[in-house]
């Protein structure tokens, strides 16, 4: 599976980590910076090509990070065909794809331990869409606003 990330310096080290575990798993994994640590640098040079990746190739998946993820998902969602996700617990990595089909993750790097973050990834990432019609609904209408602006 394809899998693009990117962070900023708050996420860089459980990026580092993340990208690490992936692999390991063979998952082949696009790392979209930073590569080193710099701590004014700004989220979204990297998280948007990241997720503009993910947009770009359908069946990949993205993983953005910072210190809370917040910002991170938010500009993530600017990207038409994002459906990006701030996750924090099981119950909303798994709601995240069951429920939202969601294509990116967000995740803070100052809210979680190293093995909660790897066991949030990997459950985002086992977990299937379910494809139940109220969700398949709810996911066009979102594509229909993204399109035309109205529902």
């Amino acid at each position: 599976m394809r899998i693009h990330i990117g962070s900023d310096h708050a996420g860089l080290d459980f990026k580092n980590r993340i990208v690490k575990h992936l692999q390991s798993k063979g998952h082949d994994v696009v790392d979209h910076g930073p590569h080193t640590l710099d701590p004014d640098d700004d989220f979204p040079v990297f998280c948007l090509p990241a997720a503009q990746a993910v947009a770009a190739e359908p069946g990949s998946f993205g993983i953005v990070l910072g210190g809370s993820g917040n910002g991170e998902q938010m500009v993530a969602n600017k990207v038409k065909g994002i459906r990006a996700a701030l996750v924090w617990s099981e119950t909303t990595a798994i709601a995240a794809r069951e429920h939202n089909d969601a294509n990116v993750i967000a995740i803070g790097g100052r809210m979680h331990t190293e093995p909660e973050a790897l066991a949030l990834v990997d459950l985002f990432l086992a977990t299937p869409f379910s494809n139940d019609e109220r969700h398949v609904r709810r996911i066009g209408l979102i594509s229909k606003f993204e399109q035309t602006g109205s529902i």
